[in-house]
């Protein structure tokens, strides 16, 4: 049945009255305890021996499983400075790979991972989800005929009266439309009539068209990041600016077809994220779980003690991918890295979700349940610039090195 429904965007201001077991997960044995205090013993050693190098983060893919390579990570300030977007000789590496007749997806992963120049973004996206294909010759009939094909599911799904929809279909549609004025509510931008009705239609026709999961709360999130970059391609200047008056129609209808469609490429990989109960979300938040009691033990006893759940604040992060936990100027940053990783996405956004908490995990063992109920609602993101998500993403990339090799800590 298509439904919308809601996500625990509100932490439950109670505890829980006894400790919950994670399904479809194992305890750590003896041996995942002794693998990982071997890893970190060696790479202290190591550490000591060698000290950091500044190979840039962007060889992630290439780089070996062993626990030595979590010491070539950059440190933050290398990271900045070296995997800035606009280095020109980054730029000439992202000119080159898009000048060849058929792109090589692998090399614009890597290039992509530590950030794409603004203006590349759009084409670089669409090549890197898939939707315009690598071969430059066909690219163009592509996206002509794919951005056709948007306009008649608009017409067959959208553009109907209500007598021919279903009741389900109806209040789906009325959530939908409730929920786009409620969009990234600190960004004027976005509070534009014209932009909420091309929201409201690549929403609804989006779910119509994947009923096993129909609209979820927190959907209409994801599609902010395309709408921002496609529109990029015809709006200039800072996006407190923009006016969509200055669009034609079908520069609108093509840039709500290129939303649609890299939506739906996008959640592809991530179906179960949004079914029934959302399983693939609890899943995530479990292996966090997990993931944090490894790493830093100390916050997550804490945590454990004072009966806070990481669904209670694990779960949004999942559902809407931190877009609301982070300033808007920075997301499109940080979907650089969650297109360039593809199919690995949902595992790498463990360590993510992990490198994100962990950031405040001397000031969260200072606080009691309620106290770390209100932070982890409103933390202090506000000010955040490009240095402390590149601090966020390195941390990440640094943890999934350590922990590739020994993936025993997180089975299911």
């Amino acid at each position: 049945m298509l439904k919308g429904r809601s996500f625990p965007g509100k932490v439950m201001l109670t505890r829980r009255s006894e400790p919950i077991s994670p399904p479809e997960y194992s305890p750590r044995s003896e041996n995942d305890r002794y693998e990982y205090e071997q890893n970190e013993g060696s790479q202290e050693v190591e550490g000591q021996a060698s000290g950091n190098t500044t190979e840039n983060i962007s060889s992630k893919k290439s780089i070996s499983p062993s626990t030595s390579s979590v010491n070539s990570l950059p440190d933050a300030q290398g990271l900045v400075s070296g995997a800035r977007a606009t280095d020109s000789a980054r730029i000439t590496k992202f000119t080159n790979e898009l000048s060849r007749p058929a792109v090589i997806l692998d090399k614009l992963r890597e290039l992509s991972w530590s950030g794409v120049p603004p203006y590349m973004r759009p084409n670089i996206w669409r090549l890197l989800l898939g939707y315009a294909p690598p071969n430059a010759d066909r690219r163009e009939g592509v996206l002509t005929r794919k951005r056709l094909e948007y306009v008649e599911c608009v017409s067959q799904y959208y553009d109907i009266p209500d007598t021919e929809r279903s009741d389900e279909e109806i209040t789906m549609l009325r959530q939908i439309a409730v929920d786009c004025p409620r969009t990234v509510p600190d960004v004027t931008f976005f509070q534009d009539p014209q932009i909420q009705k091309s929201l409201e239609r690549i929403l609804y026709t989006w779910a119509i068209r994947h009923p096993a999961s129909g609209y979820v709360q927190g959907i209409n999130d994801l599609v902010t990041p395309f709408l921002i970059v496609f529109l990029s391609e015809h709006l200039e200047g800072n996006l407190d600016t923009w006016s969509m008056e200055n669009l034609s129609l079908q520069d609108v209808s093509n840039i709500e077809a290129d939303c649609y469609w890299c939506l739906s490429k996008f959640l592809d990989g991530m179906q179960d994220h949004y079914t029934f109960a959302q399983p693939g979300i609890q899943r995530l938040v479990f292996r966090l779980k997990e993931l944090v009691h490894r790493i830093d033990e100390p916050l997550s006893r804490h945590i454990e003690e004072q009966g806070l759940e990481f669904l209670q604040f694990a779960f949004r992060w999942f559902n809407c991918l931190l877009i609301r936990e982070v300033p808007f100027h920075l997301v499109t940053r940080l979907w650089d890295t969650y297109l360039a990783e593809g199919d690995y996405l949902p595992d790498f956004l463990v360590y993510i979700s992990a490198s994100f908490l962990l950031t405040w995990s001397e000031k969260l063992q200072k606080l009691d349940f309620q106290e770390m109920v209100m932070f982890l609602q409103h933390l202090p993101t506000r000010n955040w610039a490009h240095h402390e998500l590149e601090m966020v993403l390195s941390r990440a990339y640094m943890w999934h090195t350590m922990f590739k090799s020994s993936p025993s800590h997180l089975a299911n």
